[in-house]
């Protein structure tokens, strides 16, 4: 197993060394900015444009996190109701199952038709895409409690309530933190898809209008610097839900041990 050192290093190691063969092979051929540009000029370029950047990135980042705040509320609480109630799940799950494989680009169009505002209207397209991962480990969590364990709440004449709250909610627990990293990436991936399929423009806008707006003036670099805003972001998810992993799991679940690789 790599130690907590390693798996700090040697990502880094990797990432430095691919934007420096990025840099040589656009200096060394001669690649122009409008089509290949280097690291070092989408870096000068993010900082030319780092306050109308920043402006759209954080409205991305409140969609992002909207959704995602929506899709953790409703799909644990489905996913409870799913597990105390066969036939509810029964009645509803395929509805989750038919929003979950619909495209989104598919669904975005309607959903502006019939919603007037544009945010409202992103929020809810980055929920449909963030949900179902939440519902779906969720559930599987609650429905992996020990056998044993649920034979003896029986035994002790236990209510349903009693069973969620001391036994399924903690088997469930592993589950929906990976199912909330799974849904942190897809509800910014919903924020920007649905901002691309909405065309919206104007001042409250988000990363995706900036990325259309360089394309259209083909600003090349520019695009590069509001996705390598877009990139963070994503990795910033990712690392802030794997230090939610270790917060609220800690060291007891194997997870955590097998996590290093070799």
């Amino acid at each position: 197993m790599a130690s907590p050192r390693a798996t700090r290093v040697i990502p880094s190691a990797a990432g430095i060394a691919a934007l420096l063969l990025w840099e040589a092979v656009v200096r060394l051929r001669g690649i122009p900015p409008y089509i290949l540009p280097s690291p070092s000029l989408i870096a000068h370029t993010l900082w030319d444009n780092l306050d109308s950047l920043l402006v759209s990135w954080w409205y991305t980042v409140k969609i992002t996190f909207g959704a995602l705040a929506l899709a953790l509320a409703g799909g644990v609480l489905l996913a409870c109701a799913f597990a105390l109630s066969r036939t509810l799940e029964l009645a509803l799950f395929p509805f989750a199952i038919a929003l979950q494989v619909t495209p989104i680009v598919a669904i975005a169009p309607l959903i502006l038709i019939y919603v007037d505002s544009t945010t409202a209207s992103l929020l809810i397209c980055a929920f449909i895409v963030a949900f179902f991962p939440v519902l779906s480990n969720t559930l599987i969590g609650l429905r992996s409690a020990d056998p044993n364990l649920r034979d003896l709440l029986t035994l002790y004449g236990a209510t349903r309530w009693q069973r969620l709250r001391w036994l399924l909610a903690p088997s469930a627990l592993p589950y929906l933190i990976a199912g909330l990293k799974i849904s942190g990436g897809l509800a910014l991936i919903g924020a920007v898809v649905a901002e691309f399929a909405a065309g919206a423009a104007g001042r409250e806008t988000g990363l995706a209008s900036r990325i259309l707006e360089a394309s259209f003036r083909t600003e090349i670099p520019k695009m590069y610097a509001a996705l390598t805003l877009v990139a963070l972001t994503g990795v910033a998810i990712y690392l802030a839900s794997n230090a939610l992993s270790r917060a609220l799991l800690g060291r007891w679940h194997p997870m955590h041990f097998n996590a290093g690789g070799d």
